[in-house]
């Protein structure tokens, strides 16, 4: 057999070549790197604080978390006054992540993270990690944003784990080799930006025939779908995304993510959790209605 050696694909310069055995290295930078770990569990002992509400919610306004305190914000917009929360602030760039409490609420040590102190058998609280799961959990405890016919369920279920299963490509993949890692790599970068376009006209196919993502009822599933893909077609994003995939060719997708963002309860669940920002656009923390009187939202 010939020992020569093919020209990577394309062309391409020689790049990175793995170890037999990958080690982590602590020197590798990045916007993450500090936080980033091989293994599981708490470093640190740290209680998680409980208010005065059955409802506690762990997050950060990341989409995952917006995901969360929209639907909140949607229940209560809706009249369901036990949908009521306290919404405490972990700052995962410290790793708050990783305190003990939080690590019993979520073994995977990631945001959002929900107790029910009042379940609706009485029994004892309910943990609730992953944001789809916290979604349908909501929807179903309040009868809302998830319908009972079978059909019309499924079709907000399908929809719901389509986001799951997609969104790492938008933000682990495109947002991380477009706007976070520390040094620019074409292949990354094209690679999921061809796959996030593929998944905006999935998302616009659909909604080209549909009000709404599953249908023509809003749904848990449009609350999952839009702080990712909603706010990647509106360039809210990442910084001059937009313009770098042509989301404004996507019409239908953008005249959802318009309609969405319009929506009261979007307007105050995108804020909470929110730890910066021009003054009166974000609140770190929510306990009560009045904490959102004077923001500009």
């Amino acid at each position: 057999m010939s020992d020569t050696k093919f020209p990577p694909e394309n062309n391409l310069p020689a790049g990175y070549q793995p170890p037999k055995v990958w080690a982590a290295d602590t020197g590798n930078g990045g916007q993450f790197a500090s936080i980033n770990r091989p293994v599981a569990g708490p470093t640190h002992d740290k209680e998680l604080p409980v208010g005065k509400h059955p409802l506690q919610l762990y997050s950060l306004a990341t989409p995952n978390g917006q995901k969360v305190t929209i639907l909140l914000e949607e229940l209560l917009e809706a009249g369901h006054k036990d949908a009521d929360y306290d919404a405490w602030l972990i700052m995962i760039g410290k790793g708050d992540q990783f305190g003990s409490g939080f690590v019993g609420v979520n073994p995977n040590s990631k945001i959002p993270a929900l107790m029910d102190h009042k379940p609706k058998d009485g029994g004892a609280p309910v943990r609730l990690f992953e944001s789809g799961s916290i979604l349908v959990y909501l929807a179903e405890k309040f009868g809302a944003f998830l319908p009972t016919d079978a059909r019309a369920r499924a079709e907000v279920m399908n929809w719901l784990f389509w986001q799951m299963g997609s969104a790492p490509f938008v933000g682990g993949g495109f947002g991380h080799f477009y706007a976070y890692a520390p040094v620019k790599i074409q292949y990354a970068i094209d690679r999921y930006a061809m796959e996030a376009k593929r998944q905006l006209d999935v998302l616009n196919r659909q909604l080209a025939d549909n009000a709404f993502v599953a249908g023509a009822e809003y749904s848990i599933a449009d609350m999952a779908i839009w702080p990712w893909y909603g706010r990647l077609a509106l360039d809210q994003s990442y910084p001059d995304a937009g313009t770098f995939l042509a989301t404004h060719e996507y019409e239908h997708v953008v005249r959802w993510a318009k309609q969405v963002a319009a929506r009261p309860g979007v307007k105050r669940g995108v804020v909470v959790n929110k730890a910066s920002g021009d003054p009166g656009t974000f609140l770190p923390e929510r306990h009560d209605a009045s904490d959102f009187n004077g923001l500009t939202i």
